[in-house]
């Protein structure tokens, strides 16, 4: 056992070295940041506490058995910081995991801090919190705040560290968040709620937006929908947790499909759309670094199954019809993508169309609110896309946290130039290439030729700009 590094910090921590590799970097996991009573705002936690058994702490409850424990007492963060003394302060990393608002763990192995701490001389914060209807039941009548509880312990993780990091080396006046689809669409939202404002300068979003919240009539109806499936008989503050976890098996009012709980437009802790009708001005200031990944689509489908089992060029506009989420032609779509494609497979052009209409469209939403030349934030937008291999959604989490297993050379270069972009917007608020803007939409291509290069997949987003967007789940 150790001591935490001198500071205002209070306690003390083991931590571990897995590798001689690793030797550079101290880890302390299973940090408690607060405490929450069920459907009600988190309580801070002033005095550190870490898990009994130096291990992670337990994670929310979520349908499936992938992340084990699991235990609504999930409010624990871990860190990662470089051994070395340092005569200044570190940048801080703090990272939101994806799942949607759902499920997902950042005790996920391909989450470890070790690499990216070592490399890229920061601090990396992992952040555990409620999901599903632990963290977004809206039931204002009965919990009053309810709704934004998963976001309420996102605040709660990010005072922390604004009250402690320094102990662990890292700068609190320099903290970027950085997640991947619903980790990167809780930063979104995080960017338009006012109890976040001054708790974090940077911000990084990875295939993940938000750029509408749930009406709070929809998160009404969607409350019904999971009360009804519980049981009028039962009363869900005092209901078994798994019992909890079953009803979320009910069907979704508005999106159909299972239930889905979100951010809520409440007017008590989120008071405006994330990136409509703009960016949200309170967070203007902060630089920001959107990026997606070309091929998306590729990690929603199963060869073996609908909608994708038995695809061909008769039935490709029938198929991508309601997986676009856009209301526009698919006859149409297909007659340009295949005009554009005449090489591709069926297939192919499924993960193009889907990709570039339900996946990429919300992040060009958000890039072009902050590009506005009347947005304060238009020389603060910085957009990538990940092209490697053709990446689909998640690809861009191991390559940026140098977390790949038994990477090929070309992997390892991929990732190396990814960990230095991310390393150095953290540091300086500029990843190396020039801001987004209206008038060339400057998008990093990383690659095995990785490269800039102005308004990539142009005709694609002409495309898809003829019809509104509106966010899933709002």
């Amino acid at each position: 056992m150790i001591e935490a590094p001198a500071g205002r910090y209070v306690g003390s921590f083991a931590y571990d070295v897995a590798e001689p590799a690793k030797s550079k970097v101290r880890r302390f996991v299973g940090i408690r940041y607060a405490r929450a009573d069920r459907f009600r705002a988190p309580q801070p936690v002033l005095v550190a506490e870490q898990t009994a058994d130096r291990e992670f702490g337990p994670v929310c409850p979520q349908r499936g058995q992938r992340y084990q424990p699991q235990s609504e007492d999930c409010l624990f963060l871990n860190i990662w910081t470089p051994a070395a003394a340092s005569h200044q302060a570190r940048p801080v990393m703090v990272y939101f995991h994806g799942g949607a608002y759902a499920s997902g763990s950042v005790t996920d192995p391909v989450n470890d801090g070790t690499d990216l701490a070592a490399q890229g001389d920061v601090v990396v914060v992992t952040v555990n919190h409620r999901l599903n209807v632990l963290g977004y039941l809206y039931r204002p009548d009965r919990f009053p705040g309810s709704g934004n509880n998963g976001q309420l312990d996102l605040i709660a993780a990010l005072q922390w560290v604004q009250r402690n990091i320094n102990a662990f080396g890292g700068d609190p006046d320099n903290v970027t968040v950085f997640g991947q689809s619903g980790g990167g669409a809780k930063i979104a939202t995080l960017m338009a709620m006012p109890a976040a404002k001054g708790l974090f300068h940077k911000a990084i979003t990875m295939s993940g937006q938000q750029v509408t919240a749930s009406g709070p009539l929809n998160a009404g109806k969607r409350s019904a929908a999971f009360l009804a499936a519980l049981g009028e008989d039962v009363d869900p503050e005092t209901a078994a947790v798994d019992r909890l976890m079953r009803a979320l098996s009910a069907t979704d009012p508005i999106l159909g499909g299972r239930l889905y709980m979100g951010p809520v437009l409440d007017m008590r802790h989120l008071m405006r759309h994330p990136f409509w009708p703009d960016a949200a001005p309170q967070s203007s200031h902060i630089p920001m670094m959107l990026g997606n990944t070309i091929m998306e689509s590729r990690a929603f489908y199963r060869l073996n199954k609908p909608p994708i089992a038995d695809l061909t060029m008769d039935n490709l506009a029938e198929r991508i019809a309601p997986q676009m989420r856009v209301d526009i032609r698919p006859d149409w779509v297909v007659s340009q993508f295949r005009n554009r494609y005449p090489e591709a497979k069926p297939l192919e052009l499924f993960h193009r169309i889907v990709t570039a209409a339900r996946s990429w469209r919300g992040q060009v939403e958000e890039a072009e609110a902050r590009a506005r030349p009347s947005a304060p934030s238009a020389d603060r937008t910085f957009v990538y896309q990940l092209d490697f291999a053709q990446a689909k959604h998640t690809d861009d989490i191991a390559l940026s946290f140098g977390t790949m297993i038994n990477p090929t050379a070309e992997q390892q270069a991929m990732s190396d130039k990814m960990m230095v972009a991310f390393v150095r917007f953290a540091r300086t608020g500029n990843p190396g290439w020039a801001p987004y803007d209206l008038a060339s939409r400057q998008t990093m291509i990383f690659d095995e030729n990785s490269r800039v290069e102005e308004d990539p997949r142009k005709w694609e987003r002409q495309i898809f700009a003829t019809v509104p967007y509106i966010q899933p789940g709002s």
